[in-house]
């Protein structure tokens, strides 16, 4: 069975292999051992932490094997952007252009810098291993860490972004990093991928183009990237959106992948999710699997069955009780497929 639960000291190897395995592009999970173990620390603290609002803690859950011990997926989420390192994106706005005598008048999109010192909780650095990715499992790494947001709601801001991978060719070429940032920046998109991840941002606010960048002066197959997703990232993007995100306008500074973002209220399996008594935690499997979790601090979460009965309490399954962690008389929280 594969289990979410918050990130351990004992994962960093299995968890450096993961980053090493993505291609590039996930600027919160750089093929750096030094920085994911920082990220493991900080994780751990904010797990242990007594928080009355959100200020910048990082929860970091890996997605484990519970019959192998392998880490093969992993999803974070960071309470709070911006703060003592600011966040950078570009908003697409439409500017006016007009001329009264010649009867003219245009609206032409721009790319507009845009810094953030004080954002919203933003969910970052999913990854799930490509033998893996079957149905549910994106689901459980992707949705999972909402139902610890709706948990425990003063840890996180009413708001939360989702930045998307951007589009990468075949070749592993960015062409948006291409036309426009490698101008600027002396390094290759990954080197900037990889130094924007491990936190150093000062370089952004020295080399990066601070006036607006027109679209249309860009090669058509430019702008056909902009706000583009990697081919790796269109089933998190499909399911996002059937949650509730939708696209804010703004987009990545070196890939011009899309920005998301939603109320987490109103998230549909906040919204459909319910909490129930277990009754029995020794019934046999069920078939229909539903997302699971336990809802506490020492969180887990799962994709499994249950009995549901007329008083509105449930059992569920040795194994999936084992996964959670829980046994009868305790509450589940539970969200029904779509």
């Amino acid at each position: 069975m594969l289990v979410l639960r918050p990130i351990r000291e004992s994962d960093l190897p299995r968890l450096l292999a993961l980053a090493r395995s993505t291609g590039g592009g996930i600027t919160t999970l750089p093929p750096n051992e030094e920085f994911l173990a920082s990220r493991i620390d900080d994780s751990l603290a904010a797990f242990r932490r007594h928080v009355a609002r959100p200020g910048g803690e990082f929860y970091l859950f890996g997605l484990e094997d519970s019959e192998s011990g392998d880490i093969v997926g992993v999803s974070g989420v960071a309470s709070r952007v911006g703060g003592f390192e600011p966040w950078y994106s570009y908003r697409i706005e439409r500017e006016r252009f007009a001329h009264k005598p010649l009867k003219f008048e245009r609206e032409i999109p721009a790319l507009h810098l845009r810094t953030e010192h004080r954002g919203p909780s933003e969910i970052c650095s999913l990854f799930l291993r490509s033998d893996r990715r079957r149905t549910g499992v994106g689901r459980l790494l992707s949705l999972g860490r909402f139902l610890f947001m709706g948990a425990f709601p003063k840890r996180f801001t009413e708001t939360v972004i989702a930045e998307m991978r951007g589009y990468i060719d075949q070749t592993g070429r960015s062409p948006f990093w291409e036309a426009v940032a490698r101008h600027f920046y002396p390094f290759d998109f990954y080197r900037a991928d990889i130094l924007s991840g491990l936190g150093d941002k000062e370089f952004i606010a020295d080399l990066n183009p601070r006036h607006p960048i027109y679209i249309p002066l860009l090669a058509p197959d430019v702008q056909a990237v902009i706000g583009r997703v990697h081919h790796d990232t269109e089933p998190a993007l499909a399911l996002l959106l059937a949650e509730g995100f939708a696209r804010s306008g703004e987009v990545d500074i070196f890939d011009a992948g899309p920005l998301l973002e939603a109320r987490v209220a109103e998230l549909r399996c906040l919204s459909v999710s319910r909490r129930a008594r277990i009754r029995s935690a020794a019934v046999a499997e069920a078939a229909s699997a539903q997302l699971l979790a336990n809802g506490s601090l020492d969180f887990r979460a799962c994709l499994g069955g249950i009995v549901q009965h007329d008083d509105g309490t449930v059992s569920i399954g040795r194994e999936t009780a084992a996964a959670l962690e829980l046994d009868a008389g305790d509450e589940l929280w539970l969200t029904p497929p779509r």
